[in-house]
């Protein structure tokens, strides 16, 4: 009896013991590397982090994710036996990243414990900035900070200047002129020629009051240089147009118009590609004086929007149709209407057009 109560205790404290044997164990030689500084000139860097089984059974490395796309892992994929060696690498590239860096790497596999965290860490030298980086627009012989005059809101009132850098990056001079331009733009380069290397602007004024338009709106020129065209030698200016209120007294303020919706989302579900649903909007003037309908417009030309009229009365609805035509169109739709009025607590009111079109078979 003694005997089998000693092989028992035994056996229950051996079998742990072997189930640990088996299974197996991953041990790096280091779980941390710093690259110190280097530059960003130089291009990837990468470390190897080495490990040994020392376990009693395969290692397999399930998945090793890094904690930011910069970082890309590369590891063992085979089995590794017993004592068996193999690698994670981490590849970190410091395009664009300037400055001290710490990145981690996780690393899941049958051992236990399953997943061991690695961290590389450095510090990124900025490589000299050229003029492509600081000048990124090129036409011709002169590159531009950008190719695009974005005036951002602009009260309908307002007259409103903005200037874009350029460079001659040639060795000859450059005459700048403009075509196209709108009557609401006054545009010109300054200085008018422009040396070999010599930095410059173009000065344009935006005259809202001459654009009399609402909203988001674009206009497009094009640039000759020494007097040579190309379809590259384009720039867009751009502005969202509001309507000033500003002048409104209190008094007027009470009186004003209020622009109301019976519903601002039309939910259509699911439709095949090629169809048409159509959707009737209720506006409605719940306020003291007329209101205008400034502008209406679609996000894409998928959307057909009829205003029944422009100006609403007191207490009156006026409705507005929207076809929604899903030809060509395929998953989820978001589409949106703008309203805009003369309404002074909300001029700009946004309708949704939403759900699924399904692939034709």
């Amino acid at each position: 009896m003694k005997r089998s109560i000693v092989f028992i205790c035994l056996a229950a404290f051996m079998v742990p013991l072997m189930s640990q044997t088996v299974q197996p164990s991953i041990s790096f030689d280091e779980t941390t590397h710093d690259f110190g500084k280097f530059k960003e000139a130089d291009g990837t860097v990468t470390h190897k982090f080495e490990f040994v089984n020392t376990g009693g059974g395969d290692l397999i490395i399930q998945n090793v994710s890094a904690s930011c796309g910069c970082t890309a892992p590369s590891w063992t994929r085979e089995p590794i036996p017993p004592g068996g060696k193999g690698f994670v690498a981490a590849t970190y590239n410091p395009a664009g990243r300037p400055g001290a860096f710490r990145k981690y790497v996780t690393v899941i596999s049958n051992s236990n414990p399953g997943s061991v965290r690695l961290t590389i860490a450095g510090e990124v030298e900025p490589k000299p900035r050229t003029i492509e980086d600081d000048y990124r627009y090129a036409m011709g012989p002169m590159r531009l900070k950008s190719n695009h005059l974005a005036f951002g809101n602009l009260k309908n009132t307002a007259v409103s200047e903005k200037r874009l850098e350029v460079i001659n990056n040639s060795g000859e001079e450059i005459k700048v002129g403009f075509q196209k331009v709108p009557k609401h733009v006054v545009i010109a380069m300054k200085p008018a020629v422009l040396k070999p290397k010599q930095k410059g602007e173009i000065v344009a004024t935006y005259n809202a009051p001459l654009r009399n338009d609402w909203g988001f709106v674009i206009d497009r020129m094009s640039l000759d240089i020494n007097g040579t065209s190309d379809r590259t030698y384009s720039l867009v200016i751009s502005a969202n147009i509001e309507e000033d209120f500003s002048s409104l007294t209190q008094a007027e303020l009470a009186d004003a118009p209020i622009l109301s919706v019976d519903d601002a989302e039309f939910k259509f579900g699911k439709i095949q590609q090629g169809e048409k649903v159509e959707h009737t909007y209720v506006l409605t003037n719940s306020g003291k004086s007329d209101l205008q309908i400034r502008k209406v417009k679609a996000s894409c030309g998928c959307t057909a929007v009829q205003p029944e009229k422009r100006i609403i009365a007191p207490g009156e609805s006026v409705n507005i149709k929207t076809v929604f035509n899903s030809a060509g169109k395929v998953g989820n739709q978001n589409k949106t209407v703008t309203i805009i009025t003369n309404d002074p607590k909300k001029s700009k009111m946004i309708l949704w057009v939403k759900g699924e079109v399904l692939k034709s078979t």
